[in-house]
């Protein structure tokens, strides 16, 4: 229960979203220092750091360049802060996916300076968050650090996402869908958010999480046949709005046994070349089960994410449906602090083993007796 009649808003200082926007690095993090660390995805270090020398080669400005080694591990945020300290940067800008972007905002919050972020695809809500997620070096789920405030901006290149690969763009709508049920659970359980301490949700987050399921729901399947063919659609720049913005609403709405379950998954080795989102939204379909949605709405949900080819099984993951991982997951999802707690029912780990058990089964049942695809399937789309 909230401890709290105060409720709490958190937000980026500033969101910037559309096509070229990247060609702007320089003006804008100039703005906010005078000496600017690029902290960039190792996969695409090469290309973005041979764009950042273009972009500042008619400039005065100071840069360095750095690549991300792959996790966001306190071993890694340690590195990249002295690598921060060493070169006396002003600024930091984080450019690639949420781990990236995650350690950006450790290092930043630790040197106490700015903080631009630049997702390079947008495959989860971690860009506009105060929160970073820790892991292990070998990839296990460690938990949560909250910090003091928002990114200063969030700059959002449409024409870069649009050259991630495509089971990224996917994995993100299936982490932004799951904001709207969690703010639901978060809103009869009147739970806390991630703002400060014990502070309510606004009406507003909880608006804007179901606004993020109204656009995923109408323009998803439309935005990944755009896609496909190299076009940056409105359908497309609405999908990647409630992604990036309106998903990262579960900071202030609370999330909920969806993302309970992907931290559950982490600690099955089998599951860590998934993405987050698509963990995610197999944890959407445990999470309708365990509440006993009605049958349109876990059929409407469960339906559009294979629409989409996210994982509604645990074979979906490489995870077999054994007692073995059940119980497993189930004692994970059982712990006192665990977000799966925030439902509006009494929860135990027998419960919880139950629901992971039940939802197994749902989204194999509606596999098999589906009909059709939201967008097609082809080579094209292997991406």
């Amino acid at each position: 229960m909230a401890i709290s009649r105060a409720r709490a808003f958190g937000a980026p200082g500033k969101y910037i979203q559309g096509p070229g926007e990247y060609e702007n690095l320089e003006t804008f993090a100039s703005s906010y220092g005078d000496n600017t660390f690029y902290l960039i995805d190792s996969f695409l270090f090469d290309e973005i750091a041979a764009r950042i020398q273009k972009i500042y080669a008619s400039t005065a400005s100071k840069y360095v360049t750095e690549p991300f080694r792959g996790e966001c591990s306190y071993a890694e945020i340690e590195r990249v802060t002295e690598r921060v300290r060493t070169a006396g940067a002003t600024v930091v800008v984080a450019m690639g996916g949420g781990k990236t972007l995650d350690t950006g905002k450790m290092v930043a919050m630790a040197m106490n300076i700015p903080l631009i972020i630049a997702p390079t695809s947008a495959s989860t809500d971690a860009p506009c968050s105060a929160m970073s997620v820790i892991y292990t070096d070998d990839h296990q789920y460690i938990g949560c650090v909250f910090h003091k405030r928002n990114p200063d901006l969030v700059l959002v290149d449409t024409e870069m996402i649009a050259k991630a690969p495509l089971r990224m763009f996917r994995a993100g709508m299936g982490d932004a869908l799951s904001t709207y049920y969690e703010a639901l659970a978060n809103e009869r359980t009147d739970g806390v958010n991630y703002v400060g301490s014990g502070y309510r949700r606004t009406r507003a987050s909880v608006a804007m999480a179901e606004l993020a399921r109204e656009i995923l729901l109408e323009d998803g399947a439309k935005a990944l046949r755009a896609l496909a063919c190299g076009a940056i659609t409105e359908a497309v720049e609405n999908v990647i709005e409630a992604n990036i913005l309106l998903g990262a609403q579960f900071e202030n709405a609370g999330s909920s046994v969806a993302h309970a379950v992907h931290g559950a998954l982490t600690a099955l080795p089998a599951t860590h070349k998934y993405l987050h989102g698509e963990k995610v939204a197999f944890g959407i379909v445990v999470q309708l089960v365990l509440e006993n949605y009605p049958e349109a709405e876990l059929a409407e949900a469960v339906k559009w994410l294979i629409s989409l080819d996210l994982p509604v099984t645990l074979d979906q993951l490489d995870v077999e449906a054994s007692e073995a991982n059940i119980s497993l997951l189930a004692e994970a999802l059982a712990g006192e602090k665990s977000r799966a707690r925030a439902v509006p029912m009494w929860i135990t780990r027998r419960l919880l083993h139950d629901a992971i058990k039940a939802a197994d089964r749902t989204g194999r049942d509606f596999r098999e007796n589906f009909q059709g695809r939201a967008w097609p399937r082809g080579s094209e789309y292997g991406k």
